[in-house]
C-alpha cells in the first residue's frame, strides 16, 4: 500500500503519513460527487450561503491550531501562519457576499409575448488541485464558489500539506454540507491524470508550476472541460523617483521575502529610478538584514526554512550564477547562523548590478532573493517589466497617480499594483497572462468559469 509522507523542512522528521488513495476509493469518490450534485444544484442559494458561512466560521475559530500545523507542514513561521485563516475568511466571505448578484439571471430585453433570460447553471463536479504555500488562501479561491455556484468538490491539496484538505471537508460536513458534495483525496501523480480524463470532472483549477500547468493541459486535451491555471510568476516592482521612498522599500521587501519568497506574486525583481537608486539599495539591504533567520516554530523567527533543500539549493544557485557574471551581492550568510547548504534553512539575498541575462532575473526564484536594477525612465522600466515569460502581477510606487495607470495600461499582466504589491483582494478577478497561466478566480467574473450560461427563450401565448 501507497504512503504519502510530508516531511517537515523544520528538522526532516515525517510530520504526517496517509494512505493513498485506492482506484475503488477514486471511483467511489467520483460516483459519490456525481449522485450528489444534482441534490445540491437544487439547494437554494441561500441554504448553500449559509452552510459555507458556517464552514468558514469553524475553520477561523480553529486558525490557532491549523497554523500549527502549517508552520510545522511547510515552514511558516509560527508568528505568520494563523493569519492565512484570516485571507482564507476574508475571501470566502466576499464571494458569499456577491453570490446572489454574480449568479442571478440575466434578463432579456422585453419583447412581445416572449419572456427571455439567461440562467448561470453549475458545470457539475470541479477538481481542486491546490499547492502547498498557501494552502488554504489558493484553495479557497476555487473550493467556495464552485460550492456556492452548485459544484460538488473533489480537493486535493500538495503532498506538503495534505492536513489542510482534511481540515476543510472536515470543517464543511461538520457546517452541514451533504455527504458527497466536497470530498478530498490523497493521489498519485498518475491518479490526477486519469481523474482529469474521467468523463465526470467537469473542471479542474490547478495552482502550481508551469510544468504542472503543461500536463495538466495536456491531460485534459481533447475533453472540453474548463481548465483554470495559476501557475509561476517573475513578479517586478518600479520604484519612481517620486514615491514614498520608506514605504516603498517597506512594502517591496515585505512583498519580495514574506513566506521566504514563495509565493506566486512575490516580488521578484525590482526595478528603481537612478535618483533614488542609492537610497533605496542602502534602506533596503537595512531592512533585509535585520530578518532573523531560524526554525519556523520559535517565536522570534522571522524567515523560516524553503519547503526543501533542493529547492533552496535551486536558489542558491541562481545567485552563485549572478554573483559569477557580475551581480554584487550586498549580504553575507555568514551573518544568518541557521544558513547550511543541503538543508531547506537560507539567508536572504539582495543582489544589484544585475540584469536579463542572468537566470536570476528571467526564472522563477520563489525563495528569499531580489535582484534591484537601475533605470533612468519610465519607458525603460516599462522595457524591463515587460521583459518576462510570466505575467501575474506587476506594482508601481509613485505619488502620481495618473502616471501609475498610463503604464499599467501598458503592463503585460493580470493584476497592476500602485503603492503595494502581494495581495489579492477579493473583488477584484484574479488571473494571469502568458505562461503565469490562464482563467479567471475571486469576483464575480470568477463565478463565470464556475457556471455556464443557459438560455430561456419561452413565447407567451396571448
Amino acid at each position: 500500500m501507497d504512503i504519502l509522507q510530508c516531511i517537515s523542512p523544520i528538522d526532516g522528521s515525517i510530520y504526517v503519513e496517509r494512505e493513498l488513495a485506492s482506484e475503488a476509493q477514486i471511483r467511489a469518490a467520483l460516483d459519490l460527487a456525481g449522485g450528489a450534485q444534482r441534490a445540491w444544484q437544487l439547494t437554494p442559494l441561500a441554504e448553500r450561503e449559509a452552510i459555507v458561512r458556517r464552514a468558514v466560521e469553524l475553520l477561523w475559530g480553529r486558525r490557532g491550531a491549523l497554523g500549527t500545523e502549517l508552520c510545522h507542514m511547510m515552514g511558516r513561521p509560527i508568528r505568520y501562519a494563523a493569519g492565512e485563516l484570516d485571507g482564507f475568511a476574508e475571501r470566502a466571505g466576499y464571494m458569499a457576499d456577491i453570490a446572489a448578484e454574480a449568479l442571478a439571471d440575466i434578463p432579456a430585453p422585453d419583447r412581445s409575448g416572449s419572456i427571455c433570460f439567461i440562467r448561470r447553471q453549475p458545470l457539475g463536479m470541479a477538481l481542486v488541485l491546490a499547492p502547498w504555500n498557501y494552502p488554504y488562501l489558493t484553495a479557497v479561491n476555487a473550493v467556495v464558489p464552485a460550492l456556492l455556484a452548485g459544484n460538488t468538490v473533489l480537493l486535493k491539496h500538495s503532498a506538503q500539506t495534505p492536513l489542510c484538505a482534511e481540515r476543510m471537508v472536515e470543517a464543511f460536513c461538520e457546517a452541514g454540507l451533504p455527504r458527497g458534495v466536497f470530498q478530498f483525496l490523497h493521489l498519485r501523480h498518475g491518479d490526477i491524470d486519469r481523474l482529469i480524463r474521467a468523463g465526470e470532472v467537469d473542471h479542474i483549477a490547478f495552482t502550481g508550476s508551469v510544468a504542472g500547468g503543461r500536463a495538466i493541459a495536456q491531460a485534459a486535451a481533447g475533453r472540453f472541460v474548463r481548465v483554470g491555471l495559476e501557475l509561476g510568476g517573475k513578479d517586478p516592482a518600479y520604484i519612481r523617483a517620486d514615491a514614498d521612498l520608506a514605504q516603498a522599500v517597506a512594502s517591496v521587501i515585505d512583498g519580495a521575502y514574506f513566506n521566504s519568497g514563495q509565493s506566486c506574486c512575490a516580488i521578484e525583481r525590482i526595478y528603481v529610478h537612478a535618483e533614488v537608486y542609492d537610497a533605496f539599495v542602502e534602506q533596503a539591504v537595512a531592512l533585509v538584514r535585520g530578518y532573523q533567520l531560524g526554525r519556523p516554530d520559535v517565536p522570534d523567527t522571522t524567515l523560516g526554512p524553503l519547503v526543501r533543500a533542493e529547492v533552496a539549493d535551486f536558489v542558491r544557485a541562481q545567485i552563485d550564477e549572478a554573483v559569477a557574471a557580475g551581480a554584487r551581492a550586498h549580504l553575507s550568510p555568514a551573518d544568518f547562523a541557521m544558513d547550511f547548504r543541503g538543508t531547506p534553512y537560507m539567508a536572504p539575498q539582495l543582489l544589484t548590478e544585475v540584469d536579463h541575462s542572468m537566470r536570476l532575473m528571467r526564472e522563477e526564484s520563489f525563495g528569499p532573493v531580489v535582484g534591484v536594477q537601475k533605470v533612468h525612465d519610465d519607458a525603460e522600466a516599462l522595457a524591463l517589466m515587460n521583459d518576462s515569460d510570466f505575467g501575474l502581477t506587476a506594482a508601481i510606487y509613485s505619488r502620481d497617480a495618473t502616471a501609475a495607470q498610463m503604464l499599467g495600461d501598458q503592463l503585460e499582466t493580470g493584476t497592476v499594483f500602485l503603492n503595494r504589491c502581494d495581495y489579492l483582494d477579493p473583488a477584484l478577478a484574479w488571473t494571469g497572462v502568458k505562461l503565469s497561466g490562464r482563467g479567471c478566480t475571486l469576483s464575480g467574473i470568477g463565478y463565470e468559469y464556475l457556471t455556464r450560461p443557459k438560455s430561456f427563450h419561452f413565447r407567451v401565448e396571448p
